[in-house]
């Protein structure tokens, strides 16, 4: 081999390598709240259908919070305020914030009512758009407009901003780097905490195409697929490991445990 010949098989090399580095780099600096001092103790979640299908997600996230081992760090109450086939555009967030009104009473054991302290209700609100339109060329740039109003909205009404990154469809799996993309993008954009359900999905089926998170539309999720989601939720925004954790919502308990420890590994990895 002559040394010309050598020097490009060598800068060859280099950017291969290059470009392998650059598919393993961490994601770009997102604000992550998980683990902090102060989460969030009441969440509203501002969505769609695959939010609501499955008796809803936030009913599985508490499901885990209240079987967690630290079920202090994880403790709270939630509200889900979803339309079906909804854009994130098409919630009037403004409105959800008035005090004293969504949120401000429970209904607790044998279906009593009690009331919350009065005024604002929500720590945080996690918001989300519809499954294709991030990555749509036409709502794409409504998805970034809207994630900046309502993370505006949310922080003058002493609320923090939070984005669930959905998944792809079961038979489009390479929607699954343009939705983390955008979805990590508007949440550096607005100093928003990001749940990477959407790259839970991926690892999952990576690592066990044999559990189905999806439906017959091969949209919306399964309960395998909710579940999943509830886990990443609860590692990404409590910091609690839902590994091990006695909730399985019905599923096969070794089906619970790989969904489980799937939702870790990829908070982990995307903190990084």
């Amino acid at each position: 081999m002559t040394l010309r010949t050598f020097a490009r098989a060598a800068l060859a090399a280099a950017a291969l390598s290059l470009a392998a580095c650059a598919q393993l780099a961490p994601v770009p600096d997102v604000p992550q709240r998980a683990g902090t001092a102060n989460p969030p103790r009441s969440i509203l979640y501002v969505g769609n259908s695959f939010m609501y299908y499955n008796n809803s997600l936030h009913s599985h996230v508490l499901g885990l919070a209240r079987s967690a081992p630290d079920r202090e760090r994880a403790a709270h109450r939630s509200t889900s305020l979803t339309i079906s086939g909804s854009g994130i555009d098409w919630h009037d967030v403004a409105a959800y914030m008035k005090p004293d009104m969504i949120g401000r009473y429970s209904f607790v054991g044998d279906n009593e009512i009690r009331f919350n302290p009065p005024g604002r209700q929500f720590d945080a609100a996690l918001l989300m758009d519809c499954s294709q339109c991030p990555v749509h060329p036409q709502l794409r740039p409504v998805f970034f407009e809207f994630a900046r109003k309502h993370s505006d909205t949310l922080r003058r009404n002493g609320v923090e901003p939070m984005l669930l990154m959905t998944w792809a469809y079961q038979d489009k799996p390479e929607m699954t780097q343009g939705l983390a993309d955008a979805y990590t993008e508007a949440g550096r954009q607005n100093r928003a905490h990001v749940v990477p359900a959407g790259l839970a999905f991926a690892r999952s089926i990576a690592k066990r195409p044999d559990v189905n998170l999806y439906v017959a539309d091969k949209r919306h999720p399964s309960m395998a697929g909710t579940y999943l989601t509830a886990c990443t939720l609860l590692a990404s925004v409590h910091g609690v490991s839902p590994v091990g954790n006695p909730y399985t919502a019905g599923l096969d308990s070794a089906m619970a445990r790989h969904l489980q420890e799937t939702a870790w590994e990829t908070v982990q990895a995307y903190r990084r």
